[in-house]
């Protein structure tokens, strides 16, 4: 193990480490455990370095009186939260989404009058979700202007800025054909940065899951993305949010977690539901019955639609 340098702050003890964990997670809900004790202790370092601030009762002093919670406390979060994403992640929950669950709430809304579907993506990171959604919904023939409403958020500033220029390295293409990165996308200097016809469909916004008040503001949604989030939470964390997604969905509305998550021991309020490519979560819609009759009727009112045209 190499030495420490003359500016490092010595190993955090077991008392700084508690109290750094308590107020990450008191502000964000992000829970750091001794598996991830490393990460923490490293990144809080760097950034007592960079401020040239010599101990760390002294920084966390000066995060505890950060009172607007977005001066040096954004910034730690920012240091702690890890944003690696791509275009197209886990496509089969996106094609369940825009082949199944989009249609139903569209042909629900028609007979409404109502507007276009909301979808939120809960902890977009640096935008590849959201605009994602956004081409395979042009892809599949909507209009995006007026089919659909995709609102992203992030705790993270950081990863917003990069989300709203649009702009992303090769390693966000894994997953992309090259005729969709050709069609969507202009190159320069090996920068691909998204055209404006997808950018004007997504409004991001900086928002803390855990802030009640901030929440508030967003109104109803028909579907949320909150993939490979909520397991950096403890079991009170990921309660809570899922609690204020249940909230956030309308009658009908869908849930989409990462692969990895699940709400067992989390909620009772929200059924599991087959799609014919992968799984989400539903909010009951009282009588309306079982959600494969209602995905049935969907399909049938979408045929005869088409056999009209």
């Amino acid at each position: 193990m190499s030495a420490l340098r003359a500016n490092d702050p010595p190993p955090m003890t077991d008392r700084e480490f508690r109290l750094f964990s308590e107020l990450v997670r008191s502000h964000c809900g992000l829970s750091f455990g001794s598996e991830t004790r490393f990460l923490l202790e490293s990144r809080v370092s760097r950034r007592m370095r960079e401020l040239a601030i010599p101990s760390y009762s002294a920084y966390h002093y000066e995060l505890r009186s950060d009172k607007r919670r977005d001066g040096e406390l954004a910034n730690l979060i920012d240091a702690l939260t890890t944003n690696e994403t791509y275009f197209f992640r886990e496509r089969g929950q996106l094609r369940a989404l825009l082949r199944e669950v989009l249609p139903e709430v569209l042909m629900n809304r028609r007979e409404r009058n109502g507007g276009p579907v909301g979808i939120w993506s809960a902890g977009c990171s640096s935008g590849e979700e959201p605009y994602s959604i956004v081409m395979l919904a042009m892809e599949a023939g909507f209009d995006p202007a007026a089919d659909i409403r995709v609102y992203a958020s992030d705790i993270s500033r950081r990863a917003l800025r990069r989300a709203r220029s649009g702009t992303y390295r090769e390693a966000s293409f894994r997953e992309t054909e090259p005729e969709l990165r050709e069609k969507y996308f202009q190159e320069k200097d090996g920068l691909w940065t998204i055209s404006d016809d997808v950018k004007k469909c997504v409004d991001f916004i900086h928002l803390n899951l855990m802030d009640r008040s901030r929440l508030a503001l967003l109104g109803s949604m028909d579907v949320i993305l909150c993939r490979n989030v909520i397991i950096y939470f403890d079991a009170d964390g990921k309660r809570d949010v899922i609690a204020m997604f249940e909230q956030k969905l309308r009658p009908g509305g869908h849930l989409f977690l990462g692969h990895s998550e699940s709400l067992i021991n989390l909620s009772t309020s929200l059924e599991l539901r087959h799609l014919e490519e992968d799984l989400a979560y539903r909010r009951p819609r009282p009588g309306l019955g079982s959600p494969d009759q209602w995905h049935l009727a969907a399909r049938l009112a979408i045929g005869d639609s088409e056999r009209e045209r």
